[in-house]
């Protein structure tokens, strides 16, 4: 793994990057960086138009934590509802399984913002840890752009 932090703006890297957000299960995404890929990507739409009842798939799965992709964004669910905070445990599932996703297709550059520290209120410092052990046996380079 490379990983780099740098003061940019995650919607202007280069289009080889994927990029990653954290989401809720209800695809609320009206405040934060959310607003800025429902807005750049139209995400909202996009993933309840190709996930009609992902809230009944979330109950289902135990709500511990899901990774969608769609138009090169993985989307980390990682709380039900827009008002409720993520867990380290959820955004740790999240992550893993957003891991799997990416080696099996061959990803290789990943750009994400400080994931889950916004408005989420996790601890940067533990989720880079999360983030770093995750991804530390592969050839992905990771670019958290801190803004």
């Amino acid at each position: 793994m490379i990983y780099r932090e740098e003061v940019q703006n995650l919607f202007t890297v280069p289009e080889e990057y994927c990029l990653c957000q954290c989401i809720s299960a209800d695809f609320k995404m009206g405040k934060g960086i959310a607003l800025g890929f429902n807005q750049h990507y139209n995400m909202k739409n996009r993933l309840t138009m190709k996930y009609p009842c992902y809230l009944q798939t979330w109950d289902e799965m135990g709500g511990l934590g899901d990774c969608l992709y769609d138009n090169c964004v993985f989307n980390l669910i990682t709380k039900r509802n827009y008002w409720e905070k993520p867990t380290y445990q959820t955004i740790t599932t999240a992550l893993q399984k957003m891991h799997h996703m990416i080696v099996y297709a061959g990803i290789t550059k990943l750009a994400m913002p400080k994931i889950g520290c916004g408005l989420d209120r996790l601890d940067w410092d533990k989720v880079r840890e999360i983030v770093q052990d995750i991804f530390k046996d592969t050839d992905v380079e990771i670019l958290v752009c801190m803004q």
